[in-house]
């Protein structure tokens, strides 16, 4: 009895929290306190190769090192006094990571980010690299998220866009906008659709004699309803705006990719790697380690990271949340009915 009464006091003061830490976060979402981390990456390819190199390399292979990279100080010291004297100097790709939710809770973080790089990004010369990993989500967030890689493109900053694993729906929405989106083999593709669905518990209540009142001013305040009674002019108008919705993502998706043929790929399927190459949904097979560390021999790659300050109620509200959107994502991959190794 004690420790069952110690679980239910812990699952409702985790509530409380979540609820406490949402109405924080979202009072004023582009204004939150916090700090911008940066690292760089080239430093820690270095640092990884280096461990390596420690086990099994000899003395004299060691020694040979050194002296080439004494011999890169020494000219990088003359690239940068060339550099302050206005010649260009090396490259720069700034590196971003959005990891989706049903929210698109990133975004906030997101546009700090974006903000922060534009700032500094010199147009043709720096690009920006963006790993991104989403099934997709709320209308409204994804499209958010998608405004802001749009800032990059407009901004004449080059952008591209990794994938790895999935950047489905929403988080297709968002990779279309890339100068150039690499995706590895298996990375899950496309998914340029919209779905809701809604319970209705109406007969359940009738059956027990509970009459719902639901009172609306303009016809299409409300269509389907979870309580209420639904109607046929109610499910022919929640069609229509999900029609309405497919055709503006399929309307993005033509504009930043006219290579597409969107009326083939704009069926709510998702496609593997391989097969979104032969559709143009994705411009090459590539992981995004091989791409970053290719890069990283010919520019200095900086991988930006925004923190936001939150108080102990926000945080442990966003570890319940997170474990809800790991669960939902779990779901949505077993709802693919996609083949297991």
């Amino acid at each position: 009895m004690f420790l069952a009464k110690g679980l239910t006091v812990a699952i409702l003061f985790l509530m409380v929290a979540l609820m406490l830490g949402r109405a924080r976060r979202e009072t004023l979402p582009g204004l939150q306190s916090g700090h911008l981390d940066v690292e760089a990456l080239n430093d820690r390819y270095q640092a990884e190769a280096d461990a390596l190199r420690t086990l099994v390399w000899d003395d004299a292979a060691w020694k040979a090192e050194r002296k080439a990279r004494k011999a890169e100080a020494k000219a990088e010291r003359k690239r940068a006094k060339r550099q302050a004297e206005g010649e260009p100097g090396k490259a720069r790709v700034f590196v971003l990571q959005f990891q989706g939710d049903l929210a698109a809770s990133a975004v906030q973080q997101l546009r700090h980010e974006v903000s922060a790089l534009l700032a500094v990004a010199e147009p043709g010369r720096d690009e920006v690299v963006v790993l991104l990993e989403s099934p997709g989500g709320l209308v409204h967030g994804y499209g958010l998220a998608a405004s802001q890689l749009t800032r990059i493109r407009e901004a004449g900053v080059r952008l591209t866009v990794c994938v790895d694993k999935v950047a489905a729906s929403g988080g297709y929405l968002m990779a279309c906008i890339a100068d150039e989106l690499l995706a590895a083999p298996f990375a899950v593709l496309g998914s340029i659709g919209v779905v809701a669905q809604v319970p209705n518990i109406h007969r359940l209540l009738k059956k027990h004699e509970v009459d719902v009142e639901l009172m609306t001013a303009g016809e299409y305040k409300r269509t389907l309803t979870v309580l209420g009674e639904n109607t046929e002019a109610g499910r022919r108008k929640f069609q229509e705006d999900l029609d309405e919705t497919h055709g503006l993502f399929k309307g993005f998706v033509q504009q930043w990719r006219p290579q597409v043929d969107i009326e083939r790929v704009g069926t709510g399927e998702h496609w593997y790697g391989q097969r979104a190459v032969e559709l143009n949904l994705v411009d090459a097979l590539r992981t995004s380690d091989d791409y970053l560390r290719a890069r990283a021999r010919e520019a200095e790659l900086y991988a930006l990271h925004w923190r936001n300050r939150r108080s102990i109620g926000q945080r442990l509200g966003l570890a319940f949340e997170g474990a809800a959107d790991r669960l939902l994502l779990r779901w949505w991959q077993r709802s693919l009915h996609e083949p297991r190794f």
